[in-house]
């Protein structure tokens, strides 16, 4: 019996080597701003719009606004913070708690200005703006009454509380459809200084705790790879598409060092840069061994292997594609697929992600 135990206990050792760190959050609230990638219902709310099922069919059991089958990163680390997932900002319907937090991220959304063009107008210096306008309407609603204390953030969690940040990947991803590679990489400068921007109105409203991811491997992206990758020359080692990735690189390296700017310009702060290029990457060139199956094909999509992508139809759609009548149709089993839709990834994927983010080896500092 006792050898037996022992047996499973190095096994469990093998698999869940203890880290030398790990990410430990106290914090009474939280306030996000991206993108998709931790869109809680944001795009949905604001402009009214659907998503479909399958959406939301792994953990909601209905579409949640997130495109995604269940979670996102953000809600996974919101897990690990004790805390319940964060309400969208743009999302009146129910009164909705802001207690601990509120959203502001929108599917779409760019840290460059939002143009006619932009799938979302709330681009990160609207998103900022509304924060600002949120903390504004706190305090006037906490000088008049209590009434709404069980509804909105204590006095002191603006100050205390983690402000999170997953922005810049469309930025990217979008300039490829009209630019050349080289005008791309360099306009990435004037991305880091709207970003920037954005940081230091923070900064000045009383935020002290920032919590900013990078970009992922967005070439590795099932809708880039359809649109750039046709080419085979054009696409990496682990099938990724080379000026998609190269862009992501450049942007976080830049990214990376505005932090360590930050932290210098404000010695009260804190300001964590966490490498999700790194993490995703990892996972895509060796998903094997992280249990999934299909590391580039989406699971909700059209068209079958080696993709299931095409852009006239979204996952969870039925369409008439040239003369007949197609649906995007989910997969049956999508643990074993990194990307849920073409471009977003699935619970199973952003659940490792969040946990390698965890551990604190892929943080600075």
């Amino acid at each position: 019996m006792t050898s037996s135990i022992c047996q499973i206990l190095i096994f469990l050792l093998l698999i869940c080597p203890p880290s030398a760190k790990s990410v430990h959050f106290n914090y009474p609230a939280v306030f996000n701003f991206g993108d998709s990638n931790s869109d809680t219902g944001g795009l949905v709310s604001g402009l009214g719009r659907s998503l479909d099922p399958p959406n939301g069919q792994t953990y909601f059991k209905k579409p949640s606004g997130r495109f995604c089958d269940g979670r996102l990163i953000i809600d996974f680390l919101m897990d690990a913070m004790n805390l319940p997932y964060l309400n969208p900002y743009l999302d009146a319907i129910g009164a909705p708690n802001f207690r601990t937090g509120c959203n502001f991220a929108t599917a779409g959304s760019t840290i460059h200005p939002a143009t006619p063009f932009s799938v979302s107008p709330f681009s990160f210096g609207i998103q900022v703006a509304q924060f600002l306008r949120f903390k504004a309407k706190v305090q006037d609603l906490q000088a008049k009454s209590k009434i709404f204390d069980n509804y909105i953030p204590a006095q002191d969690s603006f100050q205390k509380a983690l402000y999170m940040f997953d922005i810049g990947q469309n930025d990217l991803a979008g300039a490829f459809y009209s630019l050349t590679l080289d005008q791309i990489l360099a306009s990435i400068p004037t991305i880091i200084s709207q970003f920037k921007d954005g940081i230091e109105r923070l900064y000045e409203e009383g935020a002290r705790n920032f919590w900013i991811h990078n970009t992922g491997p967005i070439g590795c992206l099932p809708q880039n790879i359809a649109k750039f990758g046709t080419n085979t020359s054009r696409l990496d080692e682990i099938r990724c598409v080379s000026s998609h990735n190269q862009a992501s690189r450049l942007l976080n390296l830049q990214l990376h060092a505005l932090c360590k700017t930050l932290q210098s310009q404000y010695p009260d702060s804190n300001v964590t840069h966490v490498d999700i290029f790194t993490i995703k990457s990892n996972l895509i060139a060796n998903y094997s061994r992280y249990g999934f199956e299909q590391p580039l094909m989406a699971c909700c999509g059209y068209g079958g292997p080696p993709l299931n992508y095409d852009r006239h139809i979204s996952c969870g759609q039925t369409k008439l594609l040239n003369g007949s009548s197609v649906e995007a149709k989910g997969c049956s089993d999508s643990t074993k697929y990194i990307i849920w839709d073409g471009i977003h990834y699935t619970e199973a994927a952003n659940q490792y992600v969040a946990s390698q983010i965890l551990t604190g080896k892929y943080s600075d500092p």
